[in-house]
């Protein structure tokens, strides 16, 4: 046994944020859909992807995926023409594309559009550098070292300009060594550190521990680029460095103990907490590894041990009848969990759940020692370690998903794990006015704010949930908004002056005058509240994060309409719709009004306009003058007209205004 020997675990071991959502996306489809199915393992890890297979989850390549599968792209992420072709399969695509990958597919493609090279650090091989150039249409570049950038820039000519990024896992060691060369041999060119964060953090947190380590121990998928590379790291300053799968792995690679003091364990991004925990616990055994001899008394004692009402117990399934189960729990008395005690879901059946030989843990609710037996509870044990993960859930900041079972007096009940979290109504409502009852039955997510340990209590709010996802998608909008370019939205509310549309945690704002080329009275007379209609971004404030949008379409501009089938000379029929002291604005097509001056309303002197022409009324005029750079137009009646020679030589003073006042 090795005295005064420590273990520590680095915090950033484990899942990093794309592959624990890209997992999550794949268990939560298994209740919902059928013929899941993922491209490729949807992360390196054997232990994951196992339970996948009995779960009913394979890989596939993409020649074996079928028409009604549901393909789960994993976080890696996959070419442009992967998702054509699996539209061509008939296949329902989701996409678990880490989005911090997803960023790196527009970086590439957009640098390809501008005619840049476009230069990728990492492994050719690894599928997430597959992908980013499935998404350049054309030729990339891959180094992986400095050396191999130098031998890049030599044989090829970059003069038009390049774009450098790295895969998301790339050694930030070696990259922190290629900054200088990308500035000395190609300083033209654009440099993007697309390296991960959670990969930066871990292996710098990695590298730290191993200064100060005996042993590092790195676990995670033997295959695995992330864990590789973080072996990498820590070999180069640990001399005893171990790459293992799983605690079976590291009972098996013949690790060296001598001396050691501190021992430090960090996992690859695609890592379960379950793996590295029994890592954990396995590597503790081993430095406590002291034989036991069996001892009878010891043993016989267990079977005569008492068992009160309360107490946690733990029972080997020996039989399942008619929704009863008998257990075993090691004592002289025979144990029994009753139908309503095995779950809290009525639906559940216990011979659909459990077999005989599965070991459960329980609670014991009552006891006849007369005869020998005892009532146990399962669903109280469930109970007690969904509090467990809603207290976890509260350490953590995370998110849990459950179902409103109540409407209660101030908020709502919602039931997540077994456990009912009250979420008060001003947690719980978007809006004063709201009705909880709308959420009743209904599936939510929350976090939770508050936990009373003692009375097994816990406060919620689902607007939290609401209020992130929110920002999220409101610092995903304005990292991909650009203005002239077309976004789909909700119409949210409308005013006199124009209409609000959420644009999806982003509200813009469509004014009056960019709703339609037509006159309107109201902007309620073009859309309505709850339409789903495309917009397009005028302008965007990055200071106050104003977003101003046009509903009007281009190709409805009337103006165009007007000069393709209008010009001067030409007769038309016009409708007055405004009468003032200078003439009158008479309506060609909807959109177009056209100034028919005082003076070329008749062939006399007019002296209130009022008095010959009124709104509404139709007149044939002619197209005198065509400004379509001020965008006025001249009409004239009196150019229809018979010449009246004692008024021929009369002239009238214009007045200084005589704009047509059209729409744009």
């Amino acid at each position: 046994m090795l005295t005064n020997c420590k273990i520590f675990v680095a915090k950033t071991a484990g899942f990093c944020f794309g592959v624990d959502r890209a997992v999550k996306i794949v268990y939560n489809m298994l209740d919902s859909r059928n013929n899941v199915v993922t491209l490729g393992p949807i992360i390196h890890n054997p232990n994951v992807v196992s339970d996948l297979k009995a779960r009913g989850v394979y890989p596939r390549d993409i020649s074996e995926v079928k028409k009604g599968d549901t393909a789960v792209i994993r976080s890696h992420g996959v070419a442009a023409q992967v998702y054509e072709q699996l539209k061509e399969k008939g296949a329902d695509i989701v996409d678990a594309t880490c989005p911090f990958v997803s960023r790196i597919h527009r970086i590439a493609s957009e640098s390809y559009d501008k005619g840049q090279a476009v230069l990728i650090a990492g492994d050719a091989e690894h599928p997430e550098v597959v992908g980013i150039r499935g998404h350049c249409r054309g030729e990339s570049f891959v180094f992986s070292t400095a050396q191999e950038f130098e031998e890049l820039v030599k044989s090829h000519d970059f003069s038009a300009g390049a774009s450098i990024m790295a895969q998301t896992t790339f050694n930030r060691n070696v990259w922190c060594d290629c900054l200088e060369l990308f500035e000395r041999l190609l300083p033209q060119a654009t440099v993007y550190d697309t390296i991960c964060n959670a990969t930066q953090e871990r292996q710098r947190e990695a590298a730290e521990m191993a200064a100060k380590a005996d042993v590092m121990i790195i676990v995670g998928g033997l295959h695995s680029s992330n864990t590789l590379k973080l072996k990498a790291v820590c070999e180069n300053i640990c001399g005893r460095c171990y790459h293992v799968e799983d605690a079976k792995g590291l009972r098996e690679c013949g690790i060296d103990l001598s001396g050691a003091h501190i021992i430090g364990i960090s996992a690859g991004a695609s890592t379960p907490a379950y793996i590295i925990k029994e890592v954990q616990q396995t590597m503790s055994e081993m430095l406590n590894n002291v034989d036991e001899e069996f001892n009878f008394e010891e043993e016989l004692e267990k079977t005569l041990k008492k068992i009160h009402i309360g107490m946690k117990v733990e029972g080997v399934v020996t039989d399942i009848n008619n929704g009863e189960v008998a257990v075993d729990i090691g004592t002289k008395h025979t144990g029994y969990i009753p139908s309503s005690e095995f779950s809290d879901d009525p639906s559940v059946k216990p011979e659909d759940t459990v077999k005989v030989g599965d070991t459960l843990n329980l609670i014991v609710l009552k006891t006849n020692d007369q005869e020998g037996i005892v009532t146990l509870s399962k669903k109280k044990v469930d109970a007690f370690l969904g509090f467990e993960k809603v207290m976890e859930a509260k350490e953590a900041d995370a998110v849990l998903e459950g179902t409103v079972t109540n409407v209660v007096k101030g908020g709502v009940l919602v039931s997540s794990n077994g456990v009912k979290v009250f979420v008060p109504a001003s947690q719980a409502a978007p809006r004063r006015d709201f009705d909880l009852n709308e959420l009743l039955k209904k599936p939510v997510k929350f976090k939770v704010l508050e936990v009373n340990e003692a009375k097994q209590r816990a406060v919620g709010s689902i607007r939290a949930v609401e209020r992130e996802e929110r920002a999220a998608a409101q610092a995903a909008f304005f990292e991909n908004a650009q203005i002239g370019s077309e976004v789909e939205g909700v119409v949210k509310s409308i005013t006199d002056y124009g209409v609000f549309v959420d644009l999806g945690g982003v509200d813009g704002l469509i004014r009056r005058m960019d709703l339609s080329w037509k006159r309107i009275k109201h902007p309620s007379d073009v859309v309505s509240v709850g339409d789903k209609i495309t917009v397009k971004i005028k302008d965007i404030d990055d200071e106050t994060k104003k977003v101003s949008l046009i509903y009007k379409k281009d190709s409805e501009n009337p103006w165009e309409i007007f000069t393709a089938n209008y010009e001067v000379g030409q007769t038309v029929k016009a409708t007055v719709v405004s009468i003032t002291s200078f003439g009158a604005f008479a309506q060609i097509i909807d959109g177009i009004d056209g100034l028919i001056h005082i003076s070329q309303i008749a062939n006399q002197r007019v002296n209130n306009v009022a008095d010959i022409l009124s709104v509404g009324q139709e007149v044939e005029c002619k197209i005198t003058e065509i400004d379509a750079d001020k965008k006025r137009i001249s009409l004239s009646i009196r150019a229809l007209l018979p010449e009246d020679e004692e008024t021929a030589e009369e002239t009238v003073e214009e007045p200084a205004e005589t704009e047509a006042e059209t729409e744009e």
